[in-house]
């Protein structure tokens, strides 16, 4: 597969790099970047961190703002950012802002006229890491980490392929997705009426009935304006208490759903994932 290289930053001693390909999985260009630390240009392959982003977002929010590059180079952990959704002038989209370019909510759509090109949950699975690992300097240890829809994303994608990550992490993930009018609507759009399908993407649904597990790490916080409404991180307590599920969830007084609230604990999530990663 070509890619072509659009930018490259050094960054704490690693390299910053934006990338885009054709993706045959999307049936359209995409764009992701990759921080790869020192470590890796010393012939050494290091582990990845799949970082998934919310709505509206691109690759770049999560390189930008959230400050993950220091602790990734500590820890000798690449990250890779994909895009949030398919994008190009034929790709189908919504006038709102939580359906269609920018919010894909990896899923595979089965419905007209997003089916096309909205094959999020194919692409982080099997292309891009695939693209990944045959094309720079890291291993096949993966661990995925998300904020609100990629909250959402990372752990619906952890829980349903226990067998190719070590370990999950969320910052005010999506948690009961068919529950919630974020979830609804984008599920009615891409999977159809098939409520039962809709289970099958949705967190709390997942952990509550795990017999394998992957550690999970999520933080939210307490004064979040999506809180009660949206994210629901009560309903995946829950569920993890019903199964036994590994689940670290932690609520953090004042902070709200901004990078803020990112940047203040994504050392956190790297050493936890780093944890599992560098073992």
């Amino acid at each position: 597969m070509t890619i072509e290289n659009l930018s490259v930053n050094k960054s704490f001693g690693g390299w910053h790099k934006q990338y885009s390909h054709y993706s045959n999985t999307l049936n359209c260009n995409m764009r992701f970047a990759i921080y790869l630390p020192p470590q890796a240009s010393n012939g050494q392959k290091v582990p990845v961190v799949y970082w998934l982003s919310g709505l509206t977002c691109s690759d770049e929010n999560f390189m930008q703002k959230a400050g993950a590059q220091r602790i990734a180079a500590e820890l000798g952990v690449a990250i890779v950012a994909p895009d949030t959704s398919p994008r190009g002038d034929d790709v189908a989209d919504d006038d709102g802002y939580d359906l269609g370019k920018g919010a894909g909510f990896y899923v595979n759509a089965n419905q007209a006229p997003w089916s096309k090109h909205y094959q999020m949950y194919d692409y982080i699975v099997q292309e891009l890491p695939d693209l990944i690992e045959s094309t720079f300097p890291v291993s096949d240890k993966r661990a995925i980490a998300g904020h609100s829809m990629g909250g959402h994303g990372a752990l619906t994608i952890a829980m349903r392929n226990p067998q190719r990550y070590m370990s999950v992490s969320a910052f005010s993930p999506i948690s009961n997705p068919v529950n919630c009018p974020w979830g609804q609507k984008a599920f009615t759009a891409y999977l159809g009426k098939d409520k039962e399908l809709w289970r099958q993407h949705d967190a709390s649904e997942l952990m509550r009935k795990a017999t394998q597990f992957v550690p999970a790490k999520v933080d939210q916080g307490e004064s979040d304006d999506f809180l009660s409404e949206q994210l629901k991180p009560e309903m995946l307590e829950a569920a993890a208490k019903v199964s036994g599920y590994p689940l670290e969830l932690n609520l953090h007084e004042g902070y709200d759903h901004s990078y803020y609230f990112i940047s203040s604990f994504i050392e956190q999530h790297l050493q936890f994932h780093a944890s599992y990663l560098n073992q």
